[in-house]
């Protein structure tokens, strides 16, 4: 239970969750934990990693880690936290989205402890008689319960009927593979619970629920996620991994080390100690949880090159030795330094390459670029910096 109850946030009932594993341990039998993926999210990043390192948890425990890809589900779309209604997916993009997500989740979760699921293989299968009986299990009161259903009814915004299918048919999923345990952010409590009162419903066992905080961004804000940019993939590159986890605020180290990390509780609490005492650089902290990142989607090999690297770039102002290179052509150069960055793909577009360079983020040689209309260098090699981890050498043919 101590591990268990490590990070998080609620456990709805804690003494049947006890009980479920007293029986478990009685009669050898591994309990399902169950975890819905949401496909149109197939890169995760540290925020996602909190829940599945939840999930590797109780595999590590001994029991069936079960996916649900919600290819299904996917084309309703998830409304939770949500102030408007949310695009659907097709069930082609679910389907690819899923495989991506399972890809990477393997990162985390033992492959061959863990089963996945679409679940479109019960609610695809369900006639439109059975859905009107699901639909009779709850009222539209008990829907308006959730925090964005009632923000958005009393701001007088849309609400469409397939929005209240959407928890009824996350909690079918939970009736179909009997779940005994389902895990989720904070922000899924009410989905989850709807789960538990429909297993009731169909005379099944209520699962528990188990539910992980949401991991704040680097920005030390809004919570992790790819529309925020303050996230951290677990797919990138491991410098990019190390420089990001250094841009997090010092008061959220703790909380990484304890929800994103496999570190032990007992050097959990050493880690505590140590940023509370005054005569420790917090940084020096964070750099052990920079290089714990590493190694953990990479390899301690991996996190040492990361540092060292980190050093020559910010600490020693050097270049990195092995840099992308770009060579431009005779007949199709680019004559300007923002359409450089755009075919280099330095910048995703016109207005961000210009952006970078009105910010002060674009250098050559080490200059600071100014100029917005700033032409090619013109000297037969360069070193062109965007940003502060993007580097690249840039030849004329």
């Amino acid at each position: 239970m101590d591990l268990i109850k490590r990070g998080a946030s609620e456990i709805i009932p804690e003494e049947d969750l006890v009980k479920k594993l007293e029986r478990s341990i009685k009669t050898n039998t591994p309990l399902r934990v169950k975890l819905g993926c949401d496909p149109s999210r197939p890169d995760l990043h540290l925020g996602h990693s909190v829940v599945l390192r939840k999930l590797r948890q109780f595999q590590d425990l001994g029991h069936q880690a079960i996916l649900i890809i919600g290819d299904f589900t996917g084309m309703i779309g998830d409304p939770s936290g949500r102030n408007k209604t949310r695009p659907s997916l097709t069930l082609e993009e679910t389907r690819e989205f899923g495989q991506s997500y399972f890809e990477q989740a393997t990162k985390i979760l033992s492959s061959d402890r863990v089963r996945m699921q679409y679940n479109s293989e019960w609610l695809g299968a369900m006639s439109f008689a059975d859905v009107i009986k699901l639909a009779s299990k709850y009222t539209v009161a008990r829907m308006l319960e959730r925090d964005d259903f009632t923000l958005r009814y009393k701001a007088g915004e849309p609400i469409s009927m397939h929005e209240f299918l959407y928890p009824l048919a996350q909690g079918m999923d939970s009736v179909a593979i009997k779940s005994d345990i389902e895990l989720g952010g904070s922000d899924q409590k009410f989905n989850l619970l709807v789960g538990r009162d429909l297993q009731r419903e169909y005379g099944q066992e209520p699962q528990v629920i188990l539910t992980t905080p949401l991991l704040v961004g680097t920005d030390g804000v809004e919570k992790m996620s790819k529309s925020y940019d303050n996230y951290i993939g677990i797919n990138e590159p491991a410098t990019e991994i190390y420089g990001k986890t250094l841009r997090i605020p010092d008061n959220l180290i703790y909380e990484y080390f304890e929800l994103a990390s496999d570190v032990p509780n007992a050097e959990l609490a050493g880690i505590k100690k140590q940023l509370e005492d005054s005569s420790v650089n917090p940084r020096d902290v964070k750099r052990r949880l920079a290089r714990t990142f590493v190694t953990m989607y990479h390899s301690a090999a991996a996190a040492r090159e990361a540092e060292a690297q980190f050093g020559k770039i910010f600490i020693d102002k050097e270049i990195p030795e092995n840099i992308e290179e770009y060579v431009i052509p005779n007949c199709a150069g680019e004559t300007s330094l923002v359409g450089l960055m755009m075919v280099t793909k330095l910048a995703s577009s016109k207005s961000e390459a210009r952006r970078l360079i009105e910010q002060g983020g674009v250098s050559v040689d080490g200059e600071r670029v100014g100029d917005l209309n700033a032409p090619v260098p013109t000297a037969k090699q360069f070193i062109l910096k965007v940003g502060k981890r993007r580097f690249l050498k840039v030849f004329h043919a």
